[in-house]
């Protein structure tokens, strides 16, 4: 039977807010119940973290991570760990002009904001023991490289930059010109759509439901109910991080820096090592050497960071800096966009959708509500008792996403050995 089965469930319908989801909370729900009622798990064993009963802990940046944290590092060889998301995703730019292999850092998106990246999921996956499985679903916007450097085995993520840039008249370039262009493009479309004004854009062949980048319209009505995206566009994390902090002046370039300063020790350890990255290239008045193109966070994006560190500089230095300054950089690249040295063995990462492409939250006509990745998920279970190998789960959840109309396309990411083995144990 093997050793323990221990799972963190994660759902996020930001109540009350301009990101308010409808679904996230029965994808949790159902979940649950499924773990304990085809998969054996033990309820001490599932822990349950969502933002519809206020007042227990809140699905924080601070409680994911510490819970994540908490699943690893109890884990043993043949173990089985799960880890659940629905909720918003988010694509943050390469403020330093470097790139991954999508050209951004995925994140998911906690209830305050408090932004948790791909590498963060890296990170904790390579802390998962040798002969333990950790089996991540991701039911949220870009989440199809939520699991940074992992071997894609299918999708079409990883591929994405070197065939294809945001604007089919525009060729993708080695340096950051063309990638930073389309970004403000995108921005631009964000900002418009945030205000309730619809852009046509040039990509075709989208759908009604879920589908490429976060320009598509937020809210849908359709003949089944209604569909809203998982996607939070930039313009409304500014936003809202504008609300939650009482400042006006965070701007596309200096998200990161605003995060350190909101969260600080609690904030993404990649944020810390950029902040620490970004203090050093201050201190040595470097502009923009790395990332070619005029590309580095002095650069491009440059006057508003620079001013962010003179006016924290103004204070003490120390204990302004301290969260950043503990982490150990053991390179540069560590802290911009995806570094190539190592792949995550022990996890497994079934994402809703490709990382430029949005998940759906869907309503049916008779009020109930869905991410239709999880949806798709519990289907494909209940109509198959036996074992559902995590290819056969994720390729059946392409064909029936497909005919019930959304275009997202659910990945997997893991090493060869995981795609056939069952899904979650």
């Amino acid at each position: 039977m093997g050793g323990r089965k221990r799972a963190l469930l994660v759902g996020i319908n930001y109540p009350g807010t301009k990101a308010e989801l409808k679904g996230c909370h029965n994808d949790v729900d159902r979940m649950h119940r499924c773990l304990v009622d085809r998969f054996g798990f033990d309820e001490e064993d599932i822990r349950v973290l969502s933002d519809k009963d206020r007042s227990g802990p809140q699905p924080t940046g601070a409680n994911i991570r510490r819970a994540l944290a908490r699943l690893v590092a109890d884990a043993r060889p043949g173990d089985f760990l799960f880890f659940h998301y629905s909720g918003h995703g988010t694509r943050l730019p390469a403020e330093t002009g470097q790139h991954d292999d999508t050209g951004y850092d995925e994140c998911i998106v906690p209830s305050d904001m408090n932004l948790i990246t791909d590498q963060d999921f890296r990170e904790l996956v390579q802390k998962v023991p040798d002969g333990c499985l950790f089996t991540i679903v991701s039911d949220s916007c870009h989440s199809g490289g939520l699991l940074d450097s992992a071997k894609e085995q299918i999708g079409n993520s990883t591929k994405q930059n070197k065939t294809q840039s945001r604007e089919p008249e525009e060729r993708p370039d080695s340096g950051s010109g063309s990638g930073f262009r389309s970004f403000l493009k995108e921005t631009v479309r964000d900002v418009f759509e945030s205000e309730g004004i619809r852009i046509p854009h040039s990509r075709h062949g989208h759908s009604q439901h879920g589908g490429d980048d976060q320009d598509e319209a937020y809210e849908q009505p359709s003949g089944d109910g209604r569909t809203k995206n998982r996607s939070l566009p930039l313009s409304t994390l500014i936003e809202m991080l504008k609300e939650q902090t009482g400042k006006d002046d965070i701007d596309v370039g200096s998200i990161r820096m605003t995060l350190f300063n909101i969260f600080g020790d609690d904030a993404s350890p990649k944020i810390k090592k950029f902040m620490k990255v970004m203090l050093g290239k201050f201190h040595q008045g470097q502009s923009g050497e790395h990332g070619g193109g005029g590309g580095g966070v002095m650069g491009m994006v440059g006057a508003l960071a620079q001013e962010f560190l003179k006016a924290k500089l103004e204070g003490n230095e120390e204990e302004a800096f301290k969260p950043a300054l503990e982490q150990e950089v053991h390179s540069v690249d560590e802290v911009y966009a995806g570094t190539k040295a190592w792949a995550p063995n022990n996890g497994i990462l079934i994402s809703g959708c490709q990382t430029n492409q949005t998940s759906a939250d869907a309503t049916t006509p008779k009020g109930v509500s869905f991410g239709a990745l999880s949806n798709a998920i519990q289907t494909i279970l209940a109509d198959k008792h036996g074992k559902v190998t995590n290819k056969d789960l994720v390729m059946k959840a392409r064909e029936m996403l497909s005919k019930q109309g959304y275009t997202q396309q659910p990945g997997l990411y893991c090493s060869d050995e995981h795609v056939h083995v069952a899904f979650i144990c």
